[in-house]
């Protein structure tokens, strides 16, 4: 066990860090000023995608100035590998999301496979309208779809393997204080 912390130590050391905690933090207000602008006046289910949403949707929270219903669901490609395979529904949302608009908060879009199913689950189940808002949108031309962005967007960040603020390098460092890149990945 020592290895692996001694190897995740490593990793931070040698990280860039591409954005601090300052600014993620205003990148956070932000995307609360927007949500609470556009979504104040709909009663909207919010879904924090587990385990990546969980910083920014617990930070975004206290700051969304409406009532929210707050619920979670877990799917997930990665299982603490680097690289994703099928997706796979750890927990699927049990909220009734019949005639409601709902907003789906993850740590970040990237390629947006994950993103794109969950949002086609909440359609296929009543819906009326579905958001997306992520901390980080990694900017490639690998999108799931051409031209995918999420509908709230706190930063978008260069082409690199990131860790901190929800998400993860083999499982470790979502607690990271900023937006860091493993070196040489």
């Amino acid at each position: 066990m020592n290895d692996i912390v001694a190897e995740m130590n490593q990793v931070m050391a040698e990280a860039d860090c591409l954005v601090n905690e300052q600014q993620v933090q205003t990148a956070i207000r932000t995307l609360a000023d927007d949500i609470s602008a556009r979504l104040k006046d709909s009663n909207p289910l919010l879904f924090c995608v587990m385990n990546g949403g969980l910083i920014l949707t617990g930070q975004l929270l206290p700051r969304l100035a409406f009532p929210v219903q707050a619920e979670y669901l877990h799917a997930t490609r990665y299982r603490q590998e680097t690289t994703g395979g099928i997706l796979e529904w750890k927990l699927q949302p049990e909220a009734d999301m019949n005639d409601r608009t709902v907003l789906i908060i993850d740590d970040i879009l990237d390629e947006g496979t994950t993103l794109c199913a969950i949002a086609d689950y909440c359609r296929a189940h009543g819906a009326s309208n579905v958001l997306t808002a992520v901390l980080v949108d990694k900017q490639h031309d690998r999108k799931a779809r051409p031209g995918l962005k999420a509908d709230f967007t706190g930063l978008e960040v260069e082409d690199r393997f990131l860790f901190g603020y929800g998400m993860d390098y083999k499982g470790y460092w979502r607690n990271a204080p900023g937006i860091y890149a493993v070196k040489g990945l």
